[in-house]
């Protein structure tokens, strides 16, 4: 089972940065994930990200690790070509690393980054994005490739007004889920799949073996709910704080 630090360790120091993917490595992580975020300036007069096409786009700057544009306000981010140039040496050149894409487009300029300094064997790269999954598999198929599933823009489950319609829609498509998997994923060539953990069910993980699919449960918190994971026979727990996965 793969430990896998979320933005690093970023219940340790805060994510993105090269202090919490350094607290990853030291807490025993395989794998760091990090977010890769388009810069604000690639959508101007209110132009809408949701709507942006996979493959390669006009760009206003860098790509940026953050999170959101609101994270990247806050701070001074690393950019793309930082984290990655981090990733090439110490103590960062020992562990695998998850791009998570969080805007559809300059797909391409991520897989030229990662050839470029030789990363692509120790890279792997995920997005809710299904257009750029698919744009990944033509034009860069020596790139392993994440599924991340829902689809989603915010985290209904934390909100006491909305938590009642996000239970029931939960249900709904965890009963779904693993025929989504089944016809998708082939589809799309991934190596796995990354599920928010509350939807993970021994269902979804037999059909997604069944096709050769690792799955990989998102962010889990609680070393109780890593614990049930394990037993069902999950691939890989992603957390904010990896140490709770050291001895799983």
């Amino acid at each position: 089972m793969l430990r896998i630090g979320h933005k690093g360790a970023d219940a340790i120091h805060p994510g993105n940065t090269l202090e919490s993917f350094a607290a990853a490595v030291e807490a025993g992580c395989e794998l760091i994930e990090l977010d890769v975020l388009r810069p604000r300036g690639d959508f101007p007069d209110g132009g809408d990200w949701r709507r942006a096409a996979a493959g390669p786009a006009a760009g206003s700057g860098p790509l940026l690790v953050a999170h959101d544009w609101g994270d990247a306000r806050r701070r001074d981010p690393l950019t793309l070509a930082q984290a990655l140039d981090a990733f090439a040496a110490p103590p960062l050149d020992q562990v695998r690393f998850d791009l998570d894409l969080k805007i559809a487009g300059r797909e391409d300029e991520v897989a030229e980054a990662l050839r470029e300094r030789g990363l692509v064997e120790r890279a792997m790269v995920s997005t809710m994005e299904a257009d750029s999954v698919a744009y990944l598999r033509d034009a860069a198929p020596d790139i392993d490739r994440g599924w991340t599933l829902p689809k989603v823009s915010r985290d209904w489950s934390r909100s006491p007004w909305l938590r009642p319609a996000f239970l029931v829609g939960s249900a709904s498509l965890r009963a779904r889920l693993p025929a989504i998997v089944r016809g998708g994923a082939p589809r799309l060539g991934v190596w796995a799949v990354w599920v928010y953990h509350p939807l993970v069910t021994r269902r979804l993980i037999e059909a997604a073996h069944g096709i050769g699919v690792a799955v990989i449960a998102w962010t889990v918190d609680e070393r109780e709910r890593a614990e049930r994971l394990a037993a069902l026979g999950i691939d890989g727990i992603c957390s904010n704080d990896p140490r709770l996965l050291a001895d799983l």
